[in-house]
């Protein structure tokens, strides 16, 4: 999947001279390693790229689902203001954790994060891709072991933040603490849209995920009325024993038909709608981090006003304490300053990531939306033609 850094829908070729820089990503080749507990999945990662920044054209690294996770959890520490893309769930559950299905999802899932980052214009320059791009086994294995706090966490546990955030609103309601918050009627406008959209995606993705299952059952179902009927054909005479011969093979045909049909539906509709699930849980601990940076602000802010106020009257006293305390209100200022800085960058960042998560969600679901007619009026026409030409047979037994 090949990512520019150039302008979008370059025509020129990433291997010709006078080609736009690119950033092409694969996450391939899932391969099972170990046994019981200790067992996990391994990916190949292939890296083509002319950036001058990277060893070579062309990289091939071998990764685990942890690698990711570091990944994601380094982007999310450095990268304030940003939406990080989202890392598909950890499954501990046994018996779907080595399915093919689930180690298809995974692997696609993963190669989407990837890809997501690799074409963002800020996170495609980040040390940490390079690195996980590019290092050996051993030393992605010892920067796994080394990262402490935040760095070990899981994606869902990031998500412990922003609940942090809103444990804060039980304070405020009892008395126990004050409300720091923005008053900001378009922020207040975004964060009420990620909530309703973040309900609706995850109703959306509920009923995707019946749709697949229906689907299923009822290929199930035809297969298992399929070899009743042929059976019931065999022990029939000739022409009616045919009939029900021809009808039970109809109905093995259509039960693949639609297991297909499923799985493309899972694939190209649930998963697609899952993913944006977990992409605006990303975007809540965005908001999470922006409240707290709000908050530090505020809080240096007033403590810096105090430690003026204080300093003030040291001096007028001629205080011994003066000097040491305008030392430390110094330091202060040039704390408050800078939490000032921080929060205005991840003010600014969070605008642009909006206007670009917005574009990009409208492409994305289209496509799903898209992909999901097409597969029903594939399936429904499949169905149609093939009961259609069972009719004039069955209708011929009929009369006869």
């Amino acid at each position: 999947m090949e990512q520019e850094r150039g302008l979008p829908g370059s025509s020129l070729s990433p291997r010709s001279p006078s080609s736009q820089p690119y950033l092409s990503v694969s996450v391939t080749d899932p391969v099972k390693l170990g046994n019981g507990v200790q067992a996990y999945i391994s990916y190949r990662v292939i890296t083509k790229t002319n950036f001058p920044e990277y060893q070579g054209p062309e990289k091939i690294v071998i990764r685990r689902y942890s690698d990711f996770v570091w990944l994601h959890a380094r982007l999310f520490e450095k990268y304030k203001g940003i939406f990080i893309p989202s890392l598909p769930e950890k499954n501990a559950v046994e018996k779907f954790r080595f399915s093919a299905e689930f180690i298809e999802m995974r692997r696609q899932a993963l190669d989407i994060f990837v890809n997501r980052i690799a074409s963002h214009h800020e996170l495609q320059q980040s040390e940490d891709l390079r690195t996980f791009l590019q290092a050996e086994e051993e030393t992605m294995e010892r920067l796994r072991s080394h990262d402490s706090g935040i760095f070990k966490k899981k994606p869902a546990d990031l998500m412990q933040i922003f609940k942090d955030v809103q444990s804060k609103v039980s304070d405020i309601v009892l008395g126990k603490e004050k409300p720091v918050e923005e008053s900001n009627p378009e922020y207040e406008k975004l964060k009420h849209y990620i909530f309703e959209l973040e309900n609706h995606l995850t109703e959306a993705q509920k009923h995707a995920y019946r749709l697949v299952k229906r689907h299923r059952e009822l290929g199930q179902a035809l297969l298992d009325f399929g070899k009743a009927a042929k059976l019931l054909g065999a022990c029939e005479e000739k022409a009616v024993g045919k009939g029900f011969s021809e009808l039970g093979a109809k109905s093995e045909m259509l039960s693949n038909k639609l297991q297909t049909e499923a799985h493309q539906l899972l694939m190209n509709f649930e998963e697609p709608l899952k993913d944006y699930v977990r992409t605006v849980q990303s975007i809540k601990a965005t908001i999470a981090e922006r409240a707290n940076a709000f908050r530090q602000q505020c809080e240096l802010a007033e403590t810096t006003k105090l430690k003026e106020i204080n300093l003030d009257k040291l001096m007028l006293m001629r205080s011994d304490k003066a000097a040491e305390a305008e030392m430390e209100y110094k330091e202060l200022k040039a704390a408050s300053e800078e939490a000032t800085r921080r929060f205005e960058t991840i003010v600014a960042l969070m605008n642009q990531e909006t206007i670009r998560f917005q574009e990009q969600k409208t492409l994305d679901m289209g496509l799903a939306f898209h992909e999901f007619a097409k597969g029903q009026a594939r399936l429904a026409s499949g169905v149609a033609d093939a009961w259609r030409s069972l009719l004039p047979k069955l209708e011929a037994l009929s009369v006869s």
